[in-house]
C-alpha cells in the first residue's frame, strides 16, 4: 500500500496533482481553512461553478475544475462535525469514511489517477486527530486495494504531528 499513499506536510492548495480534495461545507459557501485557501487562489470561476452545484450533503462529494490552481480538479467533501458524543460515533465515523471513498469514486469516475487529501475533519469541525487519521487511512487502503484506476493518493498534512499519525500508519 506505500507504493500508492504517501504523506506530506504542505498546502493542499499549491500541489500540481490531477485532483486535490477540499473540505467543504454542506451550502458550498466559502468557508476558512483548507476551503478558504483553495477557493481564494481557484478564483472566482469556481465560485460559479459551485453556486450551480448548489449543496452537498455530509459524506457525499461533488467536483469542478482547478481553474486557477495548480490541480486540474477540485472534489469538495463535506465531514461530519465531530460531536464526541458516543452515541453519534459510529454514524460520525461512517460519514467521514465516505467523504474518502465518495470523493475516490468520483476521481475514478472522471479518470483521475492522483489526488491529494488534507487532514478532513481536524480543523474547524474539531475531530481527534488520531481517529480521523485511522479512518482516513482505512477508508483510503480500502478503496484502493480494490479498484486499480487510483495510481497514488498523497494525504496532505497541515501540521507534523498529522505528519507523524499517517507516517506511523503508511509505514506500519
Amino acid at each position: 500500500m506505500a507504493a500508492k499513499l504517501s504523506a506530506v506536510q504542505a498546502d493542499v492548495s499549491l500541489l500540481a496533482v490531477e485532483a486535490i480534495v477540499n473540505a467543504a461545507n454542506e451550502p458550498l459557501i466559502m468557508g476558512g481553512g483548507v476551503d478558504g485557501a483553495i477557493r481564494s487562489k481557484a478564483g472566482p470561476e469556481m465560485e460559479a461553478e459551485l453556486r450551480r452545484i448548489g449543496r452537498c450533503p455530509t459524506g457525499e462529494a461533488v467536483i469542478t475544475r482547478g481553474h486557477a490552481l495548480p490541480a486540474r480538479f477540485v472534489i469538495h467533501t463535506v465531514a461530519p462535525i465531530w460531536s464526541g458524543d458516543a452515541a453519534r460515533r459510529e454514524r460520525d465515523v461512517r460519514l467521514l469514511a465516505n467523504c474518502y471513498c465518495n470523493s475516490l469514486a468520483l476521481a475514478g469516475e472522471h479518470n483521475i489517477s492522483e489526488i491529494a487529501f488534507p487532514c478532513l475533519g481536524t480543523g474547524a469541525y474539531g475531530w481527534p486527530g488520531a481517529l480521523a487519521a485511522q479512518t482516513a487511512y482505512r477508508s483510503i487502503c480500502d478503496y484502493v486495494r480494490e479498484r486499480s484506476e487510483i495510481r497514488h493518493v498523497i494525504v496532505c498534512c497541515f501540521s507534523s504531528a498529522d505528519l507523524d499519525r499517517y507516517g506511523s500508519l503508511i509505514g506500519a
